[in-house]
């Protein structure tokens, strides 16, 4: 299938976390298939394995591969979860960039930044906060250009600073939310003052 050529030779590109034997599936057809579940509706490693199920037929013929099953939930699991975070999203922003490129040429671009809060993600045994992300929104093209996690303990303003300085986006329309409309927005804490002794 000419149309994921492209996207499975940057997915080739990841490093696997799997020993070199005994790999039954090519990681770039475990993350694609990854992908095409979650755009589908999917949100487990479950019901990826359901999706390669259900789809294996015309998942073989579509890509010249002889899966006689579907790799079981664990498996999918322990490669998404060994998988370095930075390369994937690298490997992404490269991806949308293409797509990017060939959708509209040179031709002026409006980026949104906006946070979103991870459904799910929070986790009140470990006392953890939902996870934050800011992502990077081209409105003309309807593409997501990039992610980036807010920290923690900050917020949308430093997160959006490293995501303007990564992107190239030097002759696009930038939208943010009122969150960045302050005077400062990168001026560092104050240190405390030292307290003179007095003789």
């Amino acid at each position: 299938m000419r149309s994921f050529d492209q996207l499975i030779g940057l997915l080739g590109e990841i490093p696997d976390p799997r020993r070199a034997e005994g790999k039954l599936y090519q990681l770039p057809y475990v993350l694609l298939f990854s992908v095409l579940a979650v755009v589908t509706g999917g949100n487990s490693y479950r019901s990826i394995e359901t999706f390669i199920t259900v789809h294996r037929r015309r998942l073989n013929a579509a890509f010249g591969l002889r899966w006689r099953r579907a790799p079981a939930h664990t498996a999918i699991r322990y490669i998404l979860q060994g998988l370095d975070p930075k390369v994937v999203e690298q490997v992404f922003r490269r991806h949308a960039a293409g797509l990017l490129e060939g959708a509209s040429g040179a031709s002026r671009h409006t980026v949104a930044l906006d946070g979103k809060v991870l459904r799910r993600s929070f986790d009140n045994f470990r006392d953890r906060k939902a996870a934050q992300l800011l992502h990077a929104f081209d409105t003309k093209v309807g593409l997501i250009l990039a992610h980036v996690d807010i920290d923690e303990k900050s917020n949308e303003i430093p997160a959006a600073q490293q995501l303007l300085g990564e992107l190239h986006v030097a002759h696009s329309t930038i939208t943010l939310d009122a969150l960045h409309c302050q005077k400062k927005p990168s001026r560092p804490p104050r240190k405390p003052r030292r307290k003179r002794l007095s003789n």
